[in-house]
């Protein structure tokens, strides 16, 4: 019996081919199978418990730790995501930014929180999400950085990686720099871009398809139902980005 949260088999088809097998250590115990550890790492993400909360019927919760920890290391995750973003939309491309706080105990990493994403902005200690998704709202690109950044520093370097021609990029003010304009016109794509009031000279905007930047919106809102992400627990940030990408790849999937 499926339990709530668990990945349907539809979704296992697509992706167990592509998480790395696990044999037993002579002399130890039976490895835990991946779509068990899966289903464990998918209850930990959506219900924003502790690692030690892990109902016993999945097994000890220090295997799966280490078993999403030593994927996260190898890359396993980014690759999964790439297998399943395919066929992605990019009649329209949508940017945007959105903050989560930091839980207390997401505090406190070596090297201090300059080096984990990790700002003080109005709401005390967060971390800001910058994501970039296509006509769908299905995630294409994201980064990590401290609450306090600016969404047009972060946005330029991501739409920079992109090859955009022929696309519709919709962003709020935030991105109307001139620096994201004139790379969105040596791309050939068309910034729907609506001009930020302090330019004395207004660009046109075309109001009716920029109606359709609501699908960041949407895209936040689908990874914060799952409790990891809508408050950050974890000290490192590749670990914080881990889940996120988990659940991106969960989105693809849906």
């Amino acid at each position: 019996m499926r339990r709530r949260y668990e990945i349907h088999d539809e979704q296992w088809e697509i992706i167990k081919d592509l998480l790395p097998s696990e044999r037993k250590k002579q002399g130890g115990r039976p490895a835990k199978d991946n779509r068990t550890m899966l289903n464990a790492m998918l209850w930990i993400a959506r219900t924003g418990a502790p690692w030690r909360d892990l109902p016993e019927y999945y097994g000890s919760w220090k295997t799966v730790y280490t078993r999403f920890r030593r994927w996260q290391m190898s890359g396993v995750w980014e690759q999964i995501l790439e297998h399943v973003s395919i066929e992605p939309d990019f009649e329209n491309v949508m940017i945007d930014a959105t903050i989560v706080r930091v839980h207390q105990h997401g505090a406190g990493a070596k090297g201090g929180k300059q080096f984990q994403a990790i700002g003080r902005s109005r709401g005390g200690l967060t971390t800001k999400i910058h994501a970039i998704v296509d006509a769908l709202g299905n995630p294409l690109r994201f980064e990590l950085t401290g609450g306090q950044s600016h969404d047009c520093m972060t946005g330029y370097e991501m739409l920079k990686s992109m090859e955009l021609t022929g696309t519709n990029v919709l962003a709020d003010r935030g991105y109307d720099t001139n620096a994201i304009l004139d790379l969105l016109q040596g791309q050939q794509a068309n910034p729907v871009i609506p001009s930020k009031k302090s330019r004395r000279v207004q660009r046109d905007c075309d109001w009716w398809l920029y109606k359709e930047r609501h699908g960041v919106e949407c895209f936040f809102n689908k990874i914060k139902h799952y409790r990891r992400i809508a408050t950050r627990f974890e000290k490192l940030a590749c670990t914080f980005k881990a889940f996120l990408t988990l659940v991106s790849i969960m989105i693809w999937m849906a």
